[in-house]
């Protein structure tokens, strides 16, 4: 591993490290000179950054996804580290080692892709079972698999995130599902290992995180269509209704048509693979908003525009920390009816899976 690494850093030290363009943006003073605006990261967090002084010279040497060294000074402002840079150059890829930059889930791909195996062929549906085999058998699609984030920066945002994200719903649907005696969970495993399949294809993850021209042009839930009636060529024999209804598990599992969803769910095993595909978004998105910036101060986190909710620091909390306002306060919502800001949060948060392709 490289040193530093963002997790090391420390406010009031003067730094030199390498780190990953996650975003670049040039911007303007006051007096008309530009200056940089960059986050900048490795595998272990993200770094909000400014270079204030000598822009010009260095602004048109690098880009986005390019690597950099930098030199700065990494402080707290609004409570938040800030570092600002002093001396930036671009480097070759050649001179680093990319397991450092991209981030991946902590759990071994290969143990999560043994589990969603298992899980797979422990379903008494034979026709079932025979089809998610088909595709979990399929060479590619078991390489982008292991590998493909869940989201470009919304949640599961990093390499193998789709398969944590897809065991964490076998294990709440082996938790809940057996509580509603009606839900068949041949079905509902299915809906979990197949509802965000056509993600591989979706998203880009050779280097940074982004969207293919295919994503761009179709999005991954009629990727997820097209990629299921070509499996289903092969089973000439396969039911009729089951195929409707595994369709359905992947058209309705955003759960609203304003969420991105083509079909709203209605049948139950549709309407439970909504709730906890959401849920474990929602609280994958809590976790990243809490801890991905330890630096800070306060008993509460930034404002998050796709959460629409600062987070608390619980720990901190209990620890007996003193609460700090947030240094810049949330644009106040438009009056609405408490279930309409549920719904608020709800269309915000899938609308920005969709709109995060810039």
């Amino acid at each position: 591993m490289k040193s530093p690494c963002v997790s090391d850093l420390q406010p009031n030290e003067n730094i030199t490290a390498v780190f990953l363009v996650q975003a670049k943006d040039v911007r303007q003073k006051r007096t008309g000179e530009p200056y940089l605006s960059l986050t900048l990261s490795d595998r272990t967090g993200e770094l909000d950054s400014k270079m204030w002084d000598n822009v010009a010279e260095v602004m048109d040497t690098f880009d986005r996804d390019d690597f950099v060294k930098v030199r700065g000074l990494l402080q707290i402002y609004n409570n938040r580290p800030q570092f600002t840079i002093h001396k930036l150059k671009r480097i070759d890829d050649a001179e680093v080692n990319f397991s450092d930059f991209f981030p991946a889930s902590l759990q071994d791909p290969e143990v999560m892709w043994q589990t969603v195996r298992a899980a797979v062929n422990e379903l008494d549906n034979a026709h079932i079972r025979a089809l998610l085999n088909s595709f979990l058998d399929d060479p590619e699609i078991a390489v982008r698999y292991r590998i493909a984030p869940a989201a470009k920066s919304i949640h599961h945002a990093f390499r193998s995130g789709l398969l944590e994200h897809v065991c964490s719903l076998l294990a709440l649907a082996k938790m809940v599902g057996p509580h509603y005696p009606a839900i068949d969970m041949n079905l509902l495993i299915a809906g979990v290992v197949l509802h965000d399949i056509g993600k591989i294809y979706e998203l880009t993850y050779e280097r940074g995180f982004g969207y293919s021209a295919e994503g761009q042009l179709v999005g991954h839930i009629p990727i997820a269509i097209r990629m299921l009636c070509e499996k289903l060529r092969d089973f000439p024999d396969f039911p009729v209704p089951l195929r409707n209804l595994l369709e359905h598990l992947v058209l309705s599992h955003h759960g609203r048509l304003d969420f991105g969803s083509p079909k709203v769910p209605i049948f139950p095993e549709a309407l439970l693979l909504h709730y906890l595909d959401d849920m474990d978004s929602k609280m994958e998105c809590m976790r990243v908003l809490i801890e991905k910036e330890p630096l800070a101060e306060g008993l509460f986190t930034g404002w998050s525009g796709t959460m629409e909710r600062v987070a608390l620091r619980k720990s901190r909390y209990l620890q007996g920390e003193a609460a700090t306002v947030p240094a810049t306060p949330p644009p106040a919502p438009a009056p609405a009816a408490s279930s309409q800001l549920n719904s608020m949060f709800g269309a915000k948060l899938q609308q920005a899976i969709q709109n995060e392709r810039k």
